[in-house]
C-alpha cells in the first residue's frame, strides 16, 4: 500500500486531525509560524479575541524529529482504532467526543499552566480505548500482565520513571473518565444520555449503514509482550521544551501496546450504543 492509499484509508476525523497536526508542527519547524502563534493563553483568547488558540494548541506536538514521529504514531493508532472500532459508522459521535474532551481540557489548562493540549487529548483517547477493550491483555516487558483498562496507568508510571510531569497524562485520563462515565455508564443506570451528539454535527457526516452489535463474551486472549522491543527506547530523553506528554520512549511503548492490542480487539465486535 502506498502512502497516498494509506492516507486515504484513514477515517475522516482521524485524517483531518493528523493533517492539521502535521501542518501546524511543520509550519513551526519551517518558521512560517511559531509556537507562540498557536499556544493556549486564556488572556489572549478572551482579552484580545485570538480565538484560534482554542483549537491550534491541540495540533502542535513539538519539534519535527523522533519525538514528533512517535507522537504521530501514538495519535494515529488510537484515533484510528476508536473511529474504526467502537465509533465505526459514527464519525459525528467521535468528533463530539473530541470536542467534549477538548472543552474539558481547555477549562482545566489555565489552572495547571499547560499551553499545548494535544498529548492530553490523545491520552483521553487511550483511556476510552482501554475502557472499551477490557478483554485485551497486555504485558510490560514480560514482567507483569495487565488488561487494557490499566494501560493509561502503566503509561503514566512509565512516564514518571522517565522523569516526565504527570499533569498532562492525568488531565487526559480525567477527561476520558468523565466522558466514559457520561456516555457508557450513566445511560445504563438512568436511561438518559447526556452527551447525545448535536444534530448539526450529524448533518456534517453522511449516514453509513453500519450495524453496531454488542461484543461477544470470549475468553481473554493470551498476554502479549507489547513492550518487549521498545526497551532500548527507554533511555531516550524527553524534550521539556515541547510541553508534551510522553516523550519518545513513552510514546514508543504506548504505540507498540496499541499496535498489538488494537489488532486483537478488532475482531471482538463493536461497542454497544443507544442512539
Amino acid at each position: 500500500m502506498s502512502i497516498e492509499e494509506w492516507y486515504k484509508s484513514l477515517p475522516i476525523v482521524t485524517r483531518t486531525y493528523v493533517t492539521m497536526s502535521f501542518l501546524t508542527t511543520a509550519g513551526c519547524a519551517l518558521e512560517i509560524i511559531t509556537p507562540f502563534n498557536v499556544y493556549f493563553n486564556a488572556k489572549l483568547v478572551f482579552k484580545k479575541l485570538e480565538l484560534w488558540r482554542l483549537v491550534t494548541n491541540f495540533f502542535f506536538f513539538g519539534n519535527l524529529g523522533l519525538d514528533f514521529v512517535f507522537h504521530m504514531f501514538f495519535l494515529i493508532k488510537y484515533c484510528k482504532s476508536l473511529e474504526e472500532g467502537s465509533f465505526r459508522g459514527r464519525s459525528a459521535d467521535f468528533l463530539w467526543m473530541l470536542l467534549f474532551g477538548g472543552t474539558l481540557l481547555t477549562c482545566i489548562a489555565p489552572f495547571v499552566n499547560i499551553q499545548f493540549l494535544g498529548s492530553s487529548l490523545t491520552f483521553m483517547m487511550v483511556y476510552v480505548w482501554g475502557r472499551r477493550h477490557q478483554y485485551v491483555n497486555l504485558s510490560f516487558l514480560g514482567i507483569f500482565n495487565f488488561t487494557a483498562p490499566y494501560l493509561p496507568w502503566v503509561l503514566l508510571a512509565f512516564s514518571l520513571m522517565l522523569g516526565s510531569s504527570p499533569v498532562v497524562d492525568l488531565m487526559g485520563m480525567a477527561a476520558g473518565h468523565v466522558y466514559y462515565f457520561l456516555e457508557d455508564v450513566y445511560p445504563r443506570i438512568s436511561g438518559r444520555r447526556p452527551l447525545k451528539t448535536p444534530a448539526l454535527l450529524r448533518m456534517m457526516f453522511p449516514a453509513e449503514d453500519v450495524v453496531v452489535v454488542a461484543p461477544a463474551v470470549v475468553p481473554p486472549p493470551e498476554p502479549q509482550d507489547a513492550f518487549e522491543h521498545q526497551a532500548p527506547a527507554a533511555a531516550a530523553a524527553r524534550d521539556p521544551a515541547a510541553g508534551q506528554g510522553p516523550g519518545p520512549a513513552a510514546a514508543a511503548a504506548a504505540g507498540a501496546a496499541a499496535a498489538a492490542a488494537a489488532d486483537v480487539a478488532e475482531g471482538n465486535g463493536q461497542h454497544p450504543h443507544a442512539d
